[in-house]
C-alpha cells in the first residue's frame, strides 16, 4: 500500500494510512505536548515528478484525526538526493546530511514545541533524523517521529 501511495498516484491510500497511524497510543507526552505535525518534504524535483508528498499527505490527515495543526511547509528540503531505497544506512545519513532547512516564512514559531514528525517508512531514520536535527537547530525541544512502515534491514547487504 504505501508502495501504491507514493509510487503509484494512490493519493486516496493516504486516508485510511492515516487513519492507522492517527489511531496509535502515543506516548503520554507525545499525546500531551504536540500542537504540530511536520512532514518530512521532498525536493522540488521530486515533488514535480511525483505531483504529491504522500507525507504531506499523511501528516494532514493524521492532524486533522488528532485535531492538531499540520505544517507542510515548514521543512523545506534543499537539495535533491538520490533515491534511498539501494543505499547502506552510512550512505543514507550522508546522502540526507544537510538536505534540509527551515522556512520561517508565514509559519509560527517552533521554538520550544514537541513536534511530530510523519514519514511514510522507516528505513535507517537517516531521513527523519536529519529532519529533526534541523528542527532541533532551529528551537523545537523535541521531535517525534512517527510512520507507517518500517522496513526491515537485510541481514548481508
Amino acid at each position: 500500500m504505501v508502495h501504491a501511495l507514493k509510487y503509484g498516484g494512490w493519493r486516496a491510500l493516504a486516508k485510511p494510512l492515516a487513519t492507522r497511524m492517527a489511531g496509535l497510543a502515543f506516548p503520554l507526552d507525545v499525546d500531551e505536548e504536540v500542537r504540530y505535525v511536520v512532514p518530512v518534504p521532498l525536493s522540488p524535483v521530486r515533488h514535480r515528478q511525483r505531483g504529491y508528498n504522500q507525507s504531506a499527505l499523511l501528516a494532514a490527515e493524521v492532524a486533522r484525526i488528532r485535531d492538531l495543526t499540520a505544517l507542510p511547509n515548514i521543512l523545506l528540503r534543499t537539495r535533491s538526493s538520490e533515491s534511498q531505497t539501494t543505499l547502506h544506512p552510512a550512505e543514507r545519513r550522508a546522502n540526507v546530511a544537510g538536505a534540509f532547512s527551515l522556512n520561517t516564512a508565514d509559519q509560527p514559531s517552533i521554538n520550544g514545541e514537541h513536534l511530530l514528525v510523519i514519514d511514510d517508512v522507516w528505513t535507517t531514520g537517516a531521513t527523519t533524523s536529519a529532519c529533526a536535527e534541523t528542527l532541533i537547530a532551529a528551537g523545537a525541544r523535541a521531535v517525534s517521529v512517527l510512520t507507517f512502515a518500517r522496513s526491515l534491514p537485510e541481514l548481508d547487504r
